[in-house]
């Protein structure tokens, strides 16, 4: 992933990247809007490891979990090697600001292009989202960090991508909030068995509650089984009692396609 941006800038190619976890899958399957902010992406990666989960029951499985939050970090210390510029936009006041001095901190090499923290509510007023959009492409920054939450930092990134055209953009929620200090990571035994979002869950139960308990589990639940469901009637219909008597043993030939194309 960091590569292929690497690659992307020095060729003067701009691009986004979208994360999607089980909430952003749960929206894009039913929402036409949220699905088209994940099909327009450059890049798809899977920020959620019911997603990773799904894909090994699926029998394709995605090669590893790539959230924003870790991104944001791999990203940084690719600019700062490759002499390039950040710009931190999105949190809540302040926030940008105090994840730049500790970026400083980590890379004292990267460059960085500025940061923005807008008051929130600002993307309903147009004045105020294009003050903020013509300030971040004023700075005229290879990569930025867009952090809203989704769809909102998706919709602003279809307006920067307009304004610059040569930068990449990394839609990544709560991520600036983390680099800053003002929310602390779940620990690493729990992103790598998929209960991160239970530590979340209990450091912002009102704003999580509801989304994490009655709809994203419910969902995620509903993935894993319909899924495993999906793998084994296929292992049923190839098995050979379920083949015609005058089908080769390989069937027609032709390979499975992947819904959606390349992910």
């Amino acid at each position: 992933m960091v590569r292929h941006v690497v690659t992307e800038i020095a060729a003067g190619r701009g691009g986004q990247i979208v994360t999607p976890n089980v909430d952003i899958l749960r929206r894009a399957r039913r929402d036409r809007e949220a699905r088209a902010h994940v099909e327009s992406a450059d890049v798809v990666v899977a920020d959620g490891k019911p997603l990773i989960w799904a894909s090994q029951l699926a029998g394709n499985p995605l090669p590893a979990r790539v959230p924003g939050s870790d991104l944001i970090w791999s990203l940084s210390a690719a600019m700062a090697e490759q002499n390039r510029s950040v710009y931190l936009f999105g949190g809540a006041p302040g926030t940008a600001g105090r994840a730049e001095q500790a970026m400083r901190s980590r890379f004292p090499g990267l460059r960085i292009a500025g940061h923005l923290s807008p008051p929130f509510g600002f993307d309903a007023h147009p004045d105020q989202l294009e003050a903020a959009c013509a300030t971040v492409a004023a700075a005229a920054p290879d990569l930025v960090y867009v952090g809203f939450g989704f769809p909102k930092q998706e919709r602003v990134i279809a307006r920067l991508r307009a304004l610059l055209p040569g930068t990449w953009f990394l839609g990544c929620g709560g991520a600036i909030g983390f680099v800053a200090g003002i929310h602390r990571r779940a620990p690493r035994w729990m992103q790598r068995t998929g209960l991160e979002w239970l530590h979340r869950l209990a450091n912002e139960p009102a704003r999580l509650a509801r989304r994490y308990l009655l709809h994203d589990l419910p969902f995620a639940l509903e993935l894993l089984a319909v899924t495993a469901v999906g793998r084994l009637r296929r292992r049923r219909d190839a098995a050979p009692e379920h083949r015609s008597p005058s089908s080769p043993a390989g069937g027609s030939g032709q390979p499975l396609s992947r819904p959606g194309g390349q992910s």
